[in-house]
């Protein structure tokens, strides 16, 4: 079998010495990098992900076990570094391409033109969010500003069916009201 391919390393004591760790690295960086672009597709991301894979293989060389194979020991780390940082981007929503490929969103040409909404006046509006009854306006301000029905639930002690419940009767009340003040916005 290749030096480089499975690479047993016998130690004294079951630390890791810097210059062991060095050798057997070189060893196996090449291979590394080529299972790093495959996993990317890219040179310079490949590159970034082996480089992340040999801060934390030297972090914690202590962990690696006398007879085992450190080419797989490696291989494990890049493959479980790759993963995390691809739930990573997952859970936020990253985006890897250029701003150019998205001009199509900021165009209005896929928009719906709509004068009616443009002549309503939003101080009318909140006008009639003040008139709302308390238990239907409260809810639904909170509704507005973001809060889930749950969380106004819990919050005035209510129970979800009745913020809902409240939350419509106040969308309808004002839909009704808009309707009066301009009956094409309607």
């Amino acid at each position: 079998m290749l030096a480089s391919t499975v690479i047993l390393v016998n130690l004294n004591n079951t630390d890791m010495e810097i210059a062991q760790f060095t050798q057997l690295y070189t060893d196996t960086e090449q291979a590394l990098h080529n299972f790093a672009k495959k996993l990317v597709y890219d040179n310079a991301k490949a590159q970034d992900l082996v480089q992340e894979t040999a801060i934390k293989a030297f972090k914690s060389r202590h962990t690696f076990r006398e007879g085992s194979s450190f080419k797989s020991w490696t291989f494990t780390i890049l493959k479980n570094t790759f993963i995390s940082q691809y739930h990573k981007k997952k859970r936020r929503g990253v985006v890897n391409k250029p701003i150019e490929d998205f001009t199509f969103a900021l165009e209005n040409q896929y928009a719906v033109k709509n004068d009616a909404l443009s002549h309503l006046n939003v101080d009318s509006i909140h006008d009639a969010i003040e008139k709302l009854s308390y238990k239907s306006k409260l809810p639904f301000k909170m509704f507005l500003e973001g809060y889930q029905y749950k969380e106004i639930s819990n919050m005035l002690n209510i129970p979800i069916g009745t913020v809902k419940s409240r939350i419509n009767f106040a969308r309808t009340k004002l839909k009704a009201y808009v309707a009066h003040l301009r009956p094409e916005a309607a």
